[in-house]
């Protein structure tokens, strides 16, 4: 899947380098963002997307492992990334953004969903501790908190009547956070994207 990408973005002319890492590893991820600064001669930007979602059920009585593979893959995969790409991002001032979600806000509704929200709520204090940390270095740290967002698969996992945030509209927020018109002042936000 990640090949056949590569060539449809190729094919529109993009200049696409694929890499493949375990993110969840800590010596994966330093080799990474020394494979990418190589390639690409520097980083602007690090979006952490990797993630995943999983109903817990009630806390009384869900699995400990799944809060622990939410952790793994929502919360230690962005730790490690941005960590292993922060020596770059200084160097050209650059952005994190990472993906939160709708869940790790105040007053949200958790239920049944308690191993996600807080592997989402980790990534927001982390986000925050990036940008009071990283910010004399220059570089700028925020997340994008949106409720469910419309794929195939949580079409097809979600009741018919469900609402969903356009993935253009996630896109345009990253975008924006990226961008020279937030460099200057926007540091430890976080955009709720709801539907």
């Amino acid at each position: 899947a990640a090949a056949a990408r590569v060539d449809a973005l190729r094919a529109e002319g993009l200049d696409v380098h694929p890499f493949v890492a375990d993110l969840g590893e800590a010596a994966a991820t330093v080799a990474l963002a020394r494979d990418v600064v190589s390639a690409a001669g520097r980083v602007d930007a690090l979006v952490n997307a990797a993630g995943g979602f999983a109903m817990s059920g009630p806390v009384g009585e869900s699995d400990p492992a799944l809060l622990a593979q939410q952790l793994a893959i929502n919360l230690s995969t962005a730790y490690a990334t941005t960590r292993a790409f922060l020596p770059a991002l200084r160097a050209s001032s650059g952005a994190v953004v990472f993906i939160a979600s709708s869940s790790a806000l105040p007053g949200a509704r958790v239920k049944n969903a308690s191993a996600y929200a807080i592997a989402k709520t980790g990534v927001l204090t982390l986000m925050r501790a990036v940008a009071q940390e990283e910010r004399a270095n220059g570089v700028r740290s925020n997340a994008v908190a949106p409720g469910a967002i419309r794929t195939r698969d949580n079409v097809a996992a979600m009741p018919p009547n469900s609402r969903f945030v356009e993935l253009a509209a996630v896109v345009d927020a990253i975008l924006l956070l990226c961008s020279p018109a937030a460099a200057a002042r926007v540091n430890g936000e976080v955009i709720e994207l709801t539907p």
